[in-house]
């Protein structure tokens, strides 16, 4: 069930409004019901997947603390874990694992590896599987209490706004939330009205902008050994766009379908294109993966408190696996890995580049300084945004080869840029649409107010002329109909 769907449009309201005719104390009750409806919409068997990862990890966490041995409780997580791992394994990277080893085997002349069965892969499974391992992780460290009703460590686990692309939450953050939910009062008129607000905004973001951008990244990217440096350009840029739309619209709709709820979920985006490096731009982007990974890998393998070497190696192996958790090939661990590689020279630079700026007499405060910073980790970004969307190192390498190559900079002004898939009429809508999210952005990065909080300042008619004419342009230039098939949430295969 899609959020940019008709199916959610009539699902959603019925749950806010039993949600309301019910007593109280089977609100929690209600919404699990709901959520493993949500998630058996996509695949009904694999809600037993869903249902034996919340078992293993509640038990797990009900026995942490009657384990008076440390090597009781150190067993107790890794055995939890590598169940989880396991899983994850299994139905997600088990081909890579059999096309990397039958690939081995052919270089050295041996009989390859068959499959006898196909594994389809659940979706959202590395969010829950992660939400999950975090909860026992923080009940070893001592830093939460275990859940002991199992439904509501259920809902935990299956909460539908979040679960089949995120944010991945923290127990500490919706456990505690989900145990007052028979205490608050719902639909009140700020959280109703700013969650819808950000539900319009989330698939203005998605249904006009990513999916119309995504025409011309498939048309460049499906033939870009036809095209020039303008085109290839256009899709390396459009991707960029693509992928934060898509993944940003499905966040904020998710916050904002849980705040009509009475949730508070965590701010998944910060306007990352606005990084001054990269490593802000970690900061900014998936913030719920970013900063589980930052808490549970790389500052137990020591981070940044040992030597420079070991802080380095600790950096690749968290940004390799950040790629590999974003998807089941090469390309993705490329990803991570160039991210990785940006970091260290970033890092390994530093010392050079205070000098230069120094012995430049560089204002580094001014906004031309900012400027400049901004956009070459945009640019930076970009490029390995390359190798995350093409379909093998290969196709990334000669991608990367014709954008350098080719150059053909008459196709700026000979019209070329509009049989990208997108015509001038649909061009200029995705332009415009562009401006405004640009524009939204801009307000949140210098007044550190989303969309809502924006709004909430203004006056009454500009905060229902927002809405409506948002609401106008989902319905007049969205992207969708009957033959229509990319609307489904990139990070739904994750």
């Amino acid at each position: 069930m899609l959020f940019n769907s008709v199916d959610f449009l009539i699902f959603f309201p019925v749950i806010v409004l039993l949600c309301l005719i019910l007593p109280k104390k089977l609100r929690y009750l209600w919404l699990l019901a709901a959520s493993y409806f949500f998630y058996m919409s996509w695949n009904a068997k694999y809600a037993f997947l869903l249902l034996a990862v919340t078992l293993c990890t509640y038990l797990a966490g009900l026995i942490l603390p009657h384990c008076r041995r440390s090597f009781t409780r150190r067993l107790t997580v890794a055995v939890c874990i590598v169940f989880h791992l396991g899983l994850l394994f299994y139905f997600k990277y088990f081909d890579l694992f059999l096309n990397t080893l039958n690939r081995m085997l052919s270089g050295l002349h041996l009989q390859l590896l068959e499959r006898s069965f196909d594994i389809i892969l659940p979706v959202g499974i590395s969010f829950y599987i992660f939400q999950s391992m975090g909860y026992v992780i923080d009940v070893y460290r001592n830093e939460l209490a275990p859940e002991k009703n199992p439904f509501r460590y259920a809902l935990f686990v299956s909460f539908f706004p979040q679960l089949v692309a995120g944010p991945i939450e923290r127990s500490k953050n919706l456990l505690g939330q989900l145990k007052e939910l028979d205490q608050k009062p719902l639909l009140q008129p700020g959280s109703v009205s700013g969650g819808l607000t950000l539900m319009v905004w989330g698939l203005f973001v998605k249904m006009v902008i990513a999916d119309r951008v995504a025409i011309l990244v498939d048309t460049v990217f499906e033939q870009f050994y036809l095209y020039g440096t303008v085109a290839l350009l256009a899709g390396a840029l459009g991707f960029a766009l693509q992928i934060y739309c898509d993944f940003m619209g499905y966040s904020v709709i998710a916050v904002g379908a849980a705040r009509v709820l009475g949730i508070t979920l965590m701010d998944n985006f910060d306007t990352p294109y606005f990084s001054r490096s990269i490593g802000e731009f970690w900061r900014r982007w998936h913030i719920s993966l970013s900063t589980w990974f930052r808490d549970y890998l790389y500052i137990p393998l020591g981070g940044s408190r040992c030597s420079r070497a070991r802080k380095y190696l600790n950096l690749m192996i968290t940004m390799g696996l950040s790629g590999l958790w974003h998807g089941a090939n090469w390309t993705c661990i490329a990803w991570g890995l160039i991210h990785g590689i940006y970091q260290i020279a970033g890092d390994l630079t530093r010392p050079f580049r205070q000098k230069l700026y120094s012995a430049l007499s560089a204002k580094t405060e001014s906004l031309s300084f900012h400027l400049a910073q901004v956009c070459s980790t945009f640019l930076l970004v970009d490029f390995a945004w390359i190798f995350f969307r093409a379909n093998s190192i290969g196709v990334a390498l000669s991608f990367c080869k014709r954008l350098f190559t080719k150059w053909d900079p008459w196709s700026l002004f000979n019209g070329e840029i509009y049989t990208l898939g997108l015509d001038r009429p649909e061009f200029n809508i995705l332009v415009v649409s562009v401006m405004i999210l640009f524009l939204a952005d801009l307000i949140r990065y210098k007044k550190k107010q989303d969309v809502v909080a924006f709004l909430q300042e203004q006056c009454i008619w500009f905060r229902w002329g927002a809405v409506m004419l948002l609401t106008l342009a989902i319905l007049v230039f969205g992207i969708y109909g009957v033959k229509f098939e990319s609307s489904q949430f990139i990070y739904f295969q994750f």
